[in-house]
């Protein structure tokens, strides 16, 4: 049983209804008429009239029945007659012969029913006349008053248009932009197009990776969707109903293409059922707003990063100049929706670290179109050629960089993430999915809003998803055969159940544990600026220092309690480890693996260099750690043991980010070991293909190839080197 569509709840203030039945409902495989089949939409309907509706038909059928009718009298009759008059009568004659016998038919079905019906036939020019529309409502209304079910179909036997049907001046083409045109011009309240599959598919129905599409969105699933054959019967088939549904749509007519071989269908599209394919005016914001399906998210994503992908350097850099420069255009508006995120984090009573996290401060937007900007400048990162092999003579493989494909970002707080996120997705080619913090709700949402503005159309808005629904994660994670990569950007917790929920491959760190430690020879004065910029340029980053190591031999000459002092004189909260605590008469730390994330830290005394690698190699998390020393053998030894993603000498920890290391931007840090560690930039989001070029090359059991497996990568860098 199909389950309740909440973007279907609007069903429920449905009064009027247009269903359009075509040919290839009414009629079976063998061009008979489908008696069952008619039976069933005449028995919906009148179920219909009983609770209230009001339902208008437009039905098709009459050529096909007047052509078997015509077929069948040959088979009796095979006079020369009769075989010249099948070529006049095929066409619009065979309407005006069938046309009588279909309403026959109706007429005996609603009959039985109780239910009176009425025919009216319409040709393009009709509609051409204000007088004639004006009119046609009158009738409708006194017919509907009564319950009296209006039947329509074009009147083919007298139009003067011929095939292909569809021309620059011609009002409707078909029954089904028939049906669109009435559904406007009557009034009415939803428009049901019966088809002989279950709606619209990403492309034809008979093939094994084609699904169905329950909510049509334009901008995600334009480029997404092909057709197959159209229909055995009638004039158009889904491109034809697809065509009249989107025109009825945008107009503000809801429509659903679904199935007419299933009995109640139409009954079960009225009580907002998740059947067939709806399309909606505002489909639009439900996809922007999550409450499109999450495989149809990350379907559209993985078509407009291939769309993507094969544009130019140029085009992909233009693309980012535009976003840099609709960022700074809307800076106003940005900065409005943030302030409402922080001042409703402040009262919801979150954590000072997350609401810091959260507000956009000053400068910050024209900081972050800046770094777009370095991005959009950067050297091609797409489709470089890392090593080239010659196999045999005349085939040469070359081994190139390449977008990942779709990527799923899932992140807590930080509005800026998204900016920095979505750019880096763009000039790598590769599609996004975004799931932000729901204390950033209207920051995410103006920012992707304005991000996905500058996209083209050609590559559509569905390259970059945003997902608001909590409840999406789950469904989005079972995606491994169309996300490609999940990299989550928050606390612990969150890392670790998306790494026990999903095949996807999970790229990112669980915590920010970071060290900065002062060895003995440390220069006094720069190992106060360091541990100072390290804890309070940021504290709620996770690069920011959450433990200082300290050489004992610096408790006996003050340089400890001078740190320390230092750090409580700008607000910081110190507690000890075993030793510190005991020593500098500080509270005991929760634990020595602990990220504070506010202007809080621990401090521990330890024995020698060879103390502090033990200790952040115990209770660290391979995030970032620095050495502040003078002594250049004990700086190396610490720069090479350290097992860390980024390791510092005399430097603050501060400078582990993306943007700092020139990479433009950051999707996140990795302290994972494969594929990615430390800032994770636009490299980070690539992975490698292989591109071989031939010349009739053939294995043959390796009888006639002799492979040389000689090293071009070289004569490629002189090449580009001049």
């Amino acid at each position: 049983m199909a389950a309740e569509d909440p973007t279907r709840a609007f069903m429920r203030d449905v009064k009027r209804v247009v269903i359009k039945v075509g040919t290839a409902v009414v009629t079976r495989a063998d061009g008979r008429l489908a008696l069952g089949r008619l039976g069933s939409l005449c028995e919906q309907i009148y179920e219909l009239m009983s609770e209230g509706y009001e339902v208008i038909l437009v039905t098709s059928g009459a050529v096909g029945i007047g052509r078997q009718r015509l077929r069948h009298e040959l088979i009796h009759n095979s006079s020369q007659d009769l075989q010249k008059l099948q070529v006049e009568l095929d066409g619009k004659a065979c309407a005006a012969l069938g046309q009588n016998g279909l309403m026959a038919l109706y007429d005996n079905l609603f009959s039985k029913l109780d239910v009176r019906c009425a025919q009216l036939l319409v040709t393009d020019n009709d509609f051409r006349d204000p007088a004639f529309r004006r009119q046609l409502n009158v009738t409708v209304n006194s017919l509907l008053s009564p319950k009296v079910v209006p039947i329509f179909n074009e009147n083919d036997a007298v139009s003067t248009r011929s095939a292909p049907y569809e021309d620059s001046s011609g009002i409707f083409w078909d029954n089904d932009s028939l049906a669109a045109l009435l559904a406007l011009d009557l009034n009415a309240d939803l428009l049901v197009l019966l088809s002989d599959v279950e709606g619209l598919y990403s492309g034809p129905p008979t093939h094994p990776h084609s699904e169905l599409i329950y909510t049509y969105c334009k901008e995600m699933h334009e480029s997404l969707v092909t057709f197959g054959e159209k229909s055995r019967v009638g004039r158009g088939g889904m491109t034809a109903k697809v065509k009249s549904a989107i025109y009825a749509a945008d107009a503000g007519i809801p429509v659903v293409i679904t199935s007419g071989f299933a009995a109640d269908n139409i009954l079960e599209v009225l009580k907002g059922k998740r059947i067939g394919t709806l399309f909606h005016r505002d489909a639009n914001q439900w996809v922007l707003s999550g409450e499109v399906g999450a495989r149809e998210m990350a379907k559209a994503a993985r078509e407009s990063s291939r769309l993507l992908q094969a544009l130019s350097s140029k085009e992909r850099s233009e693309i980012l100049l535009d976003v840099a420069n609709a960022l700074e255009a809307h800076e106003k508006l940005i900065l409005e929706e943030n302030e409402a995120d922080v001042i409703d984090a402040k009262q919801a009573g979150y954590e000072k670290s997350l609401v810091s996290r959260l507000a956009l401060k000053p400068g910050k937007i024209s900081s972050l179109a800046n770094a777009v900007r370095l991005l959009a400048n950067m050297e091609e990162p797409v489709g470089q050629v890392l090593k080239r092999t010659e196999i045999s003579e005349s085939f040469i493989l070359d081994k190139a960089s390449s977008p990942l494909g779709v990527i799923l970002i899932i992140f807590e707080s930080r509005p800026d993430a998204l900016v920095q996120i979505a750019s880096l997705a763009i000039r790598s080619g590769n599609g996004l999915l975004l799931k932000g913090g729901k204390e950033a709700r209207r920051s995410n949402a103006i920012l992707h809003k304005v991000i996905t503005s500058a996209i083209p159309d050609n590559i559509g808005k569905g390259l970059i998803g945003l997902v608001t629904s909590r409840e999406e994660i789950p469904e989005l994670l079972k995606l491994d055969d169309v996300i490609n990569l999940v990299i989550p950007r928050g606390s612990n917790k969150l890392v670790s159940q998306i790494k026990s929920s999903t095949k996807i491959p999970v790229l990112g760190h669980s915590d920010g544990i970071c060290h900065v430690y002062v060895d003995k020879s440390a220069n006094r004065d720069m190992a106060k600026q360091i541990v100072i910029d390290s804890k309070i340029d940021y504290p709620a980053a996770c690069n920011a220092m959450e433990t200082l190591l300290v050489h004992e031999d610096l408790v006996q000459d003050g340089t400890v309690n001078e740190l320390v002092l230092e750090l409580q004189s700008k607000g910081v909260k110190l507690f000890g480890g075993p030793r510190a605590s005991s020593l500098l008469s500080l509270p005991m730390a929760p634990s020595l693996h602990h990220e504070y994330s506010s202007l809080a830290c621990t401090v521990e005394i330890v024995r020698d260099v060879e103390a502090a690698i033990d200790h952040i190699h115990d209770h660290g998390s391979s995030h970032t750690d620095c050495i502040v020393a003078e002594d250049q053998e004990v700086a190396e030894a610490f720069l090479q043991k350290v097992d860390s993603a980024a390791v510092f000498h005399n430097a603050s920890t501060r400078f582990s980010d993306g943007y700092r290391f020139g990479l433009g931007a950051e999707v996140g840090i990795s302290t994972s070991r494969i594929h990615a560690r430390g800032p994770v930039g636009v490299e980070g989001l690539l992975t490698t293909r292989w591109l071989g070029r031939g010349n009739g090359h053939v294995v043959n059991g390796d009888k006639n190839i002799v492979y040389t497996h000689k090293d071009l990568t070289w004569q490629l860098l002189q090449q580009e080197s001049k």
